[in-house]
């Protein structure tokens, strides 16, 4: 009996210790949340998956069947518990209003063809009224634009931005503006469709062809093969238009951009330019002058159009964009719209998705875009690192020629278009993602953006139907099962993970609070990696360091990307570091601001410096020099 008793007298303490370390975290973030914001944290949701509680998964499947989320569900409670995460700003994907296989007549809206759509919910980027919202996401379709500004002012309540999508290089195939303000012609709707090319049509067209729905591959079937009144596979378009991508073929390719079509910005088919230059010393100047510049120029009618669209969203409450493939679209026309969003909200939230590294600086400087994509440099190498297949040593270099633009650089491991961390394709271990998700968020001042499921480790294992698994399905209704346990219907306390999955948001919790309210993760940036890798004895290329710092604080970061193996080692401070620091002989205490469960020394002599660290497989520690 006296076993049992004290056997329960362990597991009572052991409890109550528990508690009160989660008490302790949960009193230290809410101190942390009460600072200063430092950076940028963008939590991406795609809206239409955030709230949807089914867990049918039939690929094909209808709302009835798979279940839809709404505005609604992002309540208050939601809200909060996504604060409290460590987020600034909200991307809510997939908001205006995309060509969609749903019968909505009873509202104006005309129906979609099959033919022409990706998947039955539709691609959010072949938006068909640029000036409403997914009916898929209201409760109410006839309401549908004022449940989106009530979400507006919901996230507002809770201190958060909101951020949605513009998608300036194409539109649905069948757009049709239902809800254009008074004034407002469609697109298209003054083209002269017997030119291939006209400065002010908003389309390029292929005068004397018809349209023809792309061969399909590899038995592909609109809606899986479900008999339906218009996938007849035709769509009637005389003349043909481009297609999105830039095909100029009447039929263009399965794998081209076919459910959209291109918009002429004024570049002419042989790629020269028909509208004004942005004198070269615009580069140096701020959005105010950008704005002058502009204000007596002539300029195609499809600048106006998307400039009124962006200015629309803006007055409504919308905080910022995220521009889909902006690299397809003259970098002067993003002088043109950026220049006029800032003059209405100095404050807005303009990031662009762009691949091209050779153009991140015209896009900065000329075209006026708060942050760029940072995908074919930092996350195709963490990847390759995740995965084992890249070293550590190449992350120097990236850090060093972005040097003087890192800061508007914005990480991320996940997003729409990208495989899920947790999926066999990626690292089949979302755990396998966190060193690298430490030194996205800290490595220098860019944002830093996790994709909704991320933090629970979702796998994006489902067949949706068009999209397949090893990414969430952004073309048809699904439920998402990692996150619908953290959603724990409804409750969003995370009810229904396991002590794994709880551990991993709480990680990401920690890590992104941490990033959002920390000084010197605002300020400078020196690299230790490779002084380390040269005199550090242990120190290898599973390994990365460096160091953050401003006047009110210094960290040292250090990571192990090793799944499998512990390395310990004297890292080292290099001497002009010291001098930086202005630290002399000593020992300075360290703080670990990740999980403080360790606590070394620094240890500063005859002008050395080291600290004893022994990380664990997947082991981060950010260390603060107290």
């Amino acid at each position: 009996m006296r076993n049992w008793i004290q056997i329960f007298a362990i597991l009572v303490l052991a409890a109550v210790t528990a508690m009160a370390c989660q008490r302790e975290t949960e009193q230290n973030l809410e101190e942390l949340a009460m600072q200063e914001q430092h950076k940028v944290v963008v939590y991406q949701v795609f809206t239409r998956l955030f709230g949807n509680t089914n867990s049918t998964n039939k690929p094909w499947g209808t709302i009835e069947e798979n279940g839809v989320g709404k505005f609604s569900d992002f309540s208050d409670q939601a809200l909060e518990e996504i604060k409290k995460l460590g987020i600034s700003h909200i991307w809510y994907t997939g908001i205006p209003h995309h060509a969609v296989i749903r019968d909505y007549t009873a509202y104006g809206i005309s129906n979609d063809d099959p033919d022409v759509v990706k998947g039955r919910a539709g691609s959010p980027y072949a938006v068909k009224d640029y000036y409403q919202v997914n009916p898929d996401l209201a409760d109410d379709p006839a309401k549908r634009i004022e449940e989106f500004e009530a979400l507006i002012a919901r996230t507002h309540r809770h201190g958060m931005k909101v951020i949605i999508d513009i998608v300036p290089n194409h539109v649905a195939r069948k757009y049709e503006g239902k809800n254009n303000p008074d004034g407002v012609k469609d697109f298209g709707a003054d083209d002269d469709s017997s030119e291939e090319y006209k400065r002010d049509n908003n389309f390029y067209y292929i005068p004397g062809k018809d349209f023809q729905v792309p061969e399909p591959l590899e038995d592909y079937q609109p809606l899986g093969g479900e008999d339906h009144s218009l996938a007849d596979g035709s769509f009637d378009e005389s003349p043909a238009k481009w297609t999105g991508n830039g095909s100029r073929e009447a039929q263009p390719h399965f794998h081209d951009w076919y459910e959209t079509v291109k918009v002429n910005y004024g570049v002419k088919p042989d790629g020269s330019l028909d509208f004004p230059q942005l004198p070269a010393e615009y580069a140096e100047k701020d959005y105010k002058a950008h704005f002058e510049f502009w204000k007596d120029k002539d300029v195609p009618d499809s600048w106006k159009k998307f400039r009124d669209i962006a200015l629309f969203w803006t007055k409504k409450g919308v905080d910022g964009f995220r521009f889909d493939m902006a690299e397809m679209v003259p970098v002067e026309f993003w002088s043109y719209m950026n220049s006029a969003i800032k003059s209405e909200n100095p404050e807005s939230f303009l990031l662009a998705e762009i691949y091209n590294p050779n153009a991140y600086r015209a896009y900065i400087h000329q075209g006026k875009m708060d942050y760029l994509y940072d995908k074919v440099e930092l996350y195709d190498t963490l990847k390759n690192i995740i995965q084992a297949k890249g070293s550590t040593d190449n992350l120097n270099a990236i850090q060093s020629g972005l040097s003087d633009i890192n800061k508007h650089m914005l990480h991320f491991l996940e997003n729409h278009d990208e495989q899920r961390i947790a999926s066999p394709e990626f690292a089949g271990n979302a755990q396998k993602g966190k060193p690298a998700a430490v030194v996205s968020a800290t490595i220098d001042a860019g944002p830093m953006m996790v994709y909704f499921g991320q933090e629970v480790g979702e796998p994006g294992a489902e067949d949706a139907g068009f999209g397949k698994p090893s990414r969430t399905s952004i073309f048809d209704y699904i439920g998402v099962p990692q996150h619908q346990k953290w959603m724990n219907n409804g409750k969003f306390d995370g009810g229904l993970l396991s002590s794994e999955e709880k551990g991993l948001r709480d990680f990401y919790r920690r890590l992104l609070n941490l990033t959002l309210y920390s000084p010197a993760l605002a300020g400078e940036y020196d690299e230790i990696h490779s002084y380390n890798r040269e005199y550090t004895e242990w120190y290898n290329d599973r390994i990365f360091s460096f160091v953050r710092y401003s006047k009110e604080q210094k960290f040292i970061i250090v990571s192990n990307f090793d799944a499998a193996e512990s390395f310990g080692f004297e890292l080292q401070l290099p001497k002009d570091l010291l001098t930086k620091w202005a630290l002399q002989d000593g020992e300075y205490p360290l703080e670990e601001r990740l999980y403080g469960n360790v606590n070394p020394s620094l240890i500063v002599e005859n002008r050395t410096a080291r600290v004893r660290v022994d990380l664990k497989p997947l082991e981060s520690w950010i260390l603060e020099l107290k």
